[in-house]
Protein backbone atom coordinates (compact mmCIF):
# COMPACT_ATOMS: atom_id res chain seq x y z
CA UNK A 1 0.00 0.00 0.00
CA UNK A 2 1.70 3.55 -0.76
CA UNK A 3 0.07 6.36 0.51
CA UNK A 4 1.81 8.88 -2.55
CA UNK A 5 0.90 10.09 -5.93
CA UNK A 6 1.37 7.72 -8.95
CA UNK A 7 3.58 10.74 -9.88
CA UNK A 8 5.79 10.98 -6.58
CA UNK A 9 5.73 6.73 -6.31
CA UNK A 10 7.38 6.97 -9.68
CA UNK A 11 9.89 9.51 -8.83
CA UNK A 12 10.70 7.46 -5.89
CA UNK A 13 11.19 4.05 -7.61
CA UNK A 14 13.63 6.02 -10.02
CA UNK A 15 15.62 7.34 -7.46
CA UNK A 16 15.81 3.91 -5.30
CA UNK A 17 17.18 2.36 -8.55
CA UNK A 18 19.80 4.62 -8.97
CA UNK A 19 21.13 4.52 -5.38
CA UNK A 20 24.73 3.48 -4.57
CA UNK A 21 24.79 1.30 -1.25
CA UNK A 22 28.45 0.80 -1.74
CA UNK A 23 29.37 4.28 -2.17
CA UNK A 24 29.26 5.51 1.28
CA UNK A 25 30.43 9.11 3.38
CA UNK A 26 31.74 8.63 6.84
CA UNK A 27 31.19 12.00 8.60
CA UNK A 28 33.63 12.01 11.52
CA UNK A 29 32.98 15.25 14.13
CA UNK A 30 31.77 17.80 11.81
CA UNK A 31 30.55 20.34 14.04
CA UNK A 32 28.95 23.28 11.96
CA UNK A 33 25.26 22.99 10.84
CA UNK A 34 25.55 24.60 7.41
CA UNK A 35 28.31 21.83 6.30
CA UNK A 36 27.15 18.63 7.89
CA UNK A 37 23.62 20.03 6.12
CA UNK A 38 25.20 20.41 2.57
CA UNK A 39 26.98 17.30 2.66
CA UNK A 40 23.69 15.50 3.21
CA UNK A 41 22.64 17.29 0.12
CA UNK A 42 24.98 16.66 -2.01
CA UNK A 43 24.81 12.63 -0.55
CA UNK A 44 21.38 12.41 -1.59
CA UNK A 45 22.10 14.46 -4.93
CA UNK A 46 24.22 12.18 -5.89
CA UNK A 47 22.56 8.89 -4.96
CA UNK A 48 24.45 8.01 -1.92
CA UNK A 49 22.13 5.81 0.38
CA UNK A 50 24.39 5.33 3.28
CA UNK A 51 25.69 8.06 5.64
CA UNK A 52 28.16 7.28 8.45
CA UNK A 53 28.91 9.40 10.99
CA UNK A 54 30.63 9.95 14.78
CA UNK A 55 29.34 13.13 16.20
CA UNK A 56 30.17 13.62 19.90
CA UNK A 57 27.34 16.15 20.74
CA UNK A 58 23.58 15.11 21.18
CA UNK A 59 21.54 16.49 18.66
CA UNK A 60 22.96 16.55 15.13
CA UNK A 61 23.69 19.72 13.05
CA UNK A 62 20.79 19.48 10.65
CA UNK A 63 19.86 23.08 8.94
CA UNK A 64 16.39 22.19 7.02
CA UNK A 65 16.71 25.62 5.49
CA UNK A 66 20.03 24.24 3.90
CA UNK A 67 19.60 20.17 3.32
CA UNK A 68 15.57 20.87 1.92
CA UNK A 69 14.37 17.61 3.42
CA UNK A 70 17.91 15.78 2.02
CA UNK A 71 18.10 13.63 5.50
CA UNK A 72 14.72 12.23 4.68
CA UNK A 73 16.01 10.42 1.83
CA UNK A 74 19.61 9.09 3.06
CA UNK A 75 19.98 6.78 5.66
CA UNK A 76 22.08 7.97 8.25
CA UNK A 77 24.19 5.72 10.40
CA UNK A 78 25.26 6.92 13.71
CA UNK A 79 28.56 5.42 14.83
CA UNK A 80 30.05 5.12 18.49
CA UNK A 81 33.45 4.51 17.44
CA UNK A 82 35.51 5.55 14.28
CA UNK A 83 37.82 3.06 14.54
CA UNK A 84 35.46 -0.01 14.81
CA UNK A 85 33.50 1.06 12.42
CA UNK A 86 35.59 1.71 9.58
CA UNK A 87 37.48 -1.78 10.47
CA UNK A 88 33.88 -3.22 10.42
CA UNK A 89 33.43 -1.47 6.60
CA UNK A 90 37.10 -2.49 5.61
CA UNK A 91 36.31 -5.97 6.17
CA UNK A 92 32.90 -5.64 4.42
CA UNK A 93 35.09 -4.90 1.65
CA UNK A 94 35.02 -1.50 1.27
CA UNK A 95 37.92 0.83 0.47
CA UNK A 96 38.56 3.81 3.27
CA UNK A 97 39.24 6.73 1.11
CA UNK A 98 40.38 9.71 3.38
CA UNK A 99 40.50 13.45 3.10
CA UNK A 100 43.85 14.20 4.41
CA UNK A 101 47.01 15.92 3.19
CA UNK A 102 50.66 13.84 3.66
CA UNK A 103 53.03 13.00 1.44
CA UNK A 104 51.47 9.75 0.39
CA UNK A 105 48.40 11.44 -0.49
CA UNK A 106 46.89 10.85 -4.14
CA UNK A 107 45.13 13.00 -6.74
CA UNK A 108 41.55 12.47 -5.70
CA UNK A 109 40.64 11.51 -9.85
CA UNK A 110 43.35 8.50 -9.25
CA UNK A 111 41.03 6.87 -7.04
CA UNK A 112 38.73 4.28 -8.17
CA UNK A 113 35.28 4.84 -7.19
CA UNK A 114 33.74 2.19 -9.17
CA UNK A 115 35.30 -0.14 -6.18
CA UNK A 116 32.77 -0.71 -2.94
CA UNK A 117 34.24 3.02 -1.12
CA UNK A 118 33.57 4.79 1.83
CA UNK A 119 34.84 9.04 1.48
CA UNK A 120 35.94 9.74 4.82
CA UNK A 121 35.14 14.08 6.00
CA UNK A 122 37.12 14.86 9.30
CA UNK A 123 36.65 17.86 11.35
CA UNK A 124 36.37 21.48 9.86
CA UNK A 125 39.40 22.18 12.32
CA UNK A 126 41.68 19.11 12.82
CA UNK A 127 40.80 16.95 9.75
CA UNK A 128 40.70 13.33 9.82
CA UNK A 129 41.89 11.32 13.63
CA UNK A 130 44.58 9.16 13.97
CA UNK A 131 42.34 6.38 14.15
CA UNK A 132 41.10 7.37 10.35
CA UNK A 133 44.74 7.54 8.96
CA UNK A 134 45.66 4.13 11.04
CA UNK A 135 42.82 2.00 8.95
CA UNK A 136 42.63 4.38 5.36
CA UNK A 137 43.58 2.61 2.31
CA UNK A 138 44.41 5.84 0.73
CA UNK A 139 44.46 9.46 1.42
CA UNK A 140 43.55 12.04 -1.13
CA UNK A 141 44.07 15.57 -1.98
CA UNK A 142 42.45 18.01 -4.01
CA UNK A 143 44.83 20.23 -6.27
CA UNK A 144 45.19 23.91 -5.40
CA UNK A 145 46.36 26.93 -6.72
CA UNK A 146 45.63 29.72 -4.56
CA UNK A 147 46.74 31.38 -1.47
CA UNK A 148 44.87 29.40 0.80
CA UNK A 149 45.24 25.59 0.84
CA UNK A 150 42.32 23.99 1.63
CA UNK A 151 38.12 23.67 1.03
CA UNK A 152 34.92 24.18 2.77
CA UNK A 153 34.63 20.31 4.18
CA UNK A 154 31.12 20.27 2.40
CA UNK A 155 32.28 21.66 -0.64
CA UNK A 156 35.49 19.14 -0.99
CA UNK A 157 32.62 16.44 -0.39
CA UNK A 158 30.88 17.73 -3.14
CA UNK A 159 33.91 17.87 -5.65
CA UNK A 160 34.91 14.28 -4.64
CA UNK A 161 31.52 12.95 -4.93
CA UNK A 162 30.85 14.14 -8.32
CA UNK A 163 34.19 12.53 -9.41
CA UNK A 164 32.77 9.39 -7.92
CA UNK A 165 29.24 10.05 -9.93
CA UNK A 166 31.57 10.84 -12.96
CA UNK A 167 32.88 7.02 -12.66
CA UNK A 168 29.84 5.40 -11.92
CA UNK A 169 27.97 7.00 -14.41
CA UNK A 170 30.71 5.86 -17.15
CA UNK A 171 31.07 2.41 -15.77
CA UNK A 172 26.76 1.98 -16.31
CA UNK A 173 26.48 1.81 -12.43
CA UNK A 174 23.53 3.87 -12.14
CA UNK A 175 21.93 2.27 -15.13
CA UNK A 176 21.47 -1.07 -13.06
CA UNK A 177 19.91 -2.21 -9.37
CA UNK A 178 22.64 -1.69 -6.35
CA UNK A 179 20.18 -1.87 -3.32
CA UNK A 180 19.76 -5.36 -2.74
CA UNK A 181 15.92 -6.69 -3.08
CA UNK A 182 15.35 -6.09 0.79
CA UNK A 183 17.05 -2.70 0.95
CA UNK A 184 15.09 -1.48 -2.21
CA UNK A 185 11.57 -2.45 -0.26
CA UNK A 186 12.18 -1.76 2.85
CA UNK A 187 13.45 2.25 1.73
CA UNK A 188 10.25 1.75 -0.75
CA UNK A 189 8.07 0.98 2.08
CA UNK A 190 9.51 3.78 4.50
CA UNK A 191 9.33 6.49 1.99
CA UNK A 192 5.60 5.65 0.82
CA UNK A 193 4.19 4.68 3.66
CA UNK A 194 5.80 4.57 7.41
CA UNK A 195 6.99 8.22 7.17
CA UNK A 196 3.90 9.43 5.73
CA UNK A 197 1.53 8.07 8.61
CA UNK A 198 4.30 9.98 10.94
CA UNK A 199 4.10 12.99 8.99
CA UNK A 200 0.52 12.90 9.12
CA UNK A 201 0.23 11.88 12.94
CA UNK A 202 -0.41 15.44 15.44
CA UNK A 203 2.54 15.96 17.55
CA UNK A 204 2.81 14.37 20.69
CA UNK A 205 0.28 11.72 19.58
CA UNK A 206 2.16 8.61 20.32
CA UNK A 207 1.50 5.06 18.52
CA UNK A 208 -1.01 2.89 19.76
Amino acid sequence: MFLTTERRLRKIKEVLSRRQRDLRVFVENVKNEHNFSAILRTCDAVGVMYVHYYYEGKDLPINRGITIGAEKWVQLIREEDTLKALQRLKEEGFQIVATHLSAKSVDFRDVDYTKPTVVVLGNEYRGVSEDVLRVANVNILIPMYGMVQSLNVSVANAVILYEAQRQRLKAGMYERGNLTEEEYEYFLRLWTYERVISERRPKGEGSS
